[in-house]
């Protein structure tokens, strides 16, 4: 029966963004902050506010650049300000990342498909995915203490953190996922438009850093 009630449940689902419900969503997936998110916004809810991982990104970058800056000063080497800034970012994200790139590196000296997949979702890191760890951390804390002073470093930052989750998004839509139960089905494939406006503001946040 027709209903007047825009809450009711067979309301057909949001087409465009929700950019309060989404961003809180994509925080809620992307973060360990304690944010009133609907979890049971349904499925691919997540995919569909994929337009807002790059704010998320903004949070996580913000955090970091907080670390370079307020160490600014201290005399901790500029190595050191940039180690304790990824630290900060993989506690904010419970290192949802590090995670991933460590089971990617166990994954790749598996002989085949089903060997591969069953060693990503091994909650243990093996040798492969410490060493992907330890180097993928040394070389971008390198990189951010080579750049040209504090401030720098702390746009860089911003500028990655959204960037990076910006490009989640396209990714997902063009993926199909590894498995049938994994977390990338339940997020659901996300639509152009969130592909697209996700890039957008991905590379929006690029502009403070000026041309190259």
């Amino acid at each position: 029966m027709a209903t007047d009630d825009p809450h009711h449940d067979d309301a057909p689902p949001a087409k465009g963004p929700r950019p309060w419900d989404d961003a809180l969503l994509a925080l809620a997936f992307l973060t360990r902050l304690p944010v009133p998110a609907r979890h049971d916004a349904g499925p691919g809810a997540i995919g569909r506010a994929g337009w807002a991982f790059p704010l998320a990104g903004l949070v996580v970058g913000g955090a970091g650049a907080g670390v370079i800056l307020a160490t600014t000063g201290s005399g901790l080497h500029p190595l050191g300000s940039a180690l304790l800034a990824f630290a900060a970012m993989a506690v904010l994200t419970g290192a949802l990342h590090e995670d991933g790139l460590a089971d990617v590196a166990d994954g790749l000296g598996a002989p085949d498909r089903a060997r591969r997949l069953e060693i990503m979702r091994d909650s243990r890191t093996g040798a492969f995915g410490v060493l992907a760890l330890v180097f993928a951390t040394g070389l971008k804390a390198t990189a951010l203490a080579s750049l040209a002073g504090p401030g720098v470093a702390a746009l860089v930052l911003v500028a990655a953190g959204a960037l990076s989750r910006a490009v989640l998004v396209p990714t997902m839509a063009a993926l199909t996922p590894a498995r049938a139960d994994g977390l990338a089905r339940d997020a659901g494939r996300p639509p152009a438009w969130s592909a697209g406006l996700a890039l957008a503001l991905g590379l929006a946040a690029l502009a403070p850093l000026g041309p190259a």
